[in-house]
């Protein structure tokens, strides 16, 4: 059977702390990150021919990528410096999130969390998503 994916992907800046990585990435720093979704279509393709037009994807996936999670610094709700960072700088663009922010995390978070809230409406799925932390090193999550 044949499978066709709409594929969009964005870039956003943002930092983070990976809490007990044993090497330098455990202090806070951040990248240019390049997030690819990769969308399935539950019934096929619409009337003309689609998975989802690409700018409902940058609508809804892209758009919340730049609401939530660009320039900001994504620090896991369990985060000992949290409480720190959120004391001395009271709205300083720190965002506490369910997750150790790792590329995989960040990944499996938008592969379970945010596509399905976001395309449930429109009879799509997202089925991958890239993160790309640098043009070496990515993450893929699928289902």
């Amino acid at each position: 059977m044949t499978q066709i994916l709409a594929v969009r992907y964005h870039d956003i800046s943002c930092g983070h702390r990976v809490v007990g990585h044993e090497s330098k990435c455990k202090w806070f720093h951040g990248h240019n990150y390049r997030i690819t979704f990769s969308i399935a279509a539950a019934g096929g393709l619409d009337e003309i021919g689609r998975v989802i037009d690409f700018s409902l994807i940058k609508k809804l996936l892209c758009q919340w990528l730049e609401n939530t999670w660009d320039h900001r610094f994504l620090m896991w709700e369990e985060d000992p410096y949290l409480q720190v960072v959120d004391d001395d700088f009271p709205n300083g663009g720190f965002l506490a999130v369910p997750f150790n922010p790792t590329a995989e995390n960040m990944g499996k978070y938008l592969l379970e969390v945010v596509g399905p809230e976001l395309l449930d409406p429109y009879a799509v799925g997202l089925v991958k998503v890239q993160v790309e932390e640098t043009r070496k090193c990515s993450a893929i999550v699928t289902p």
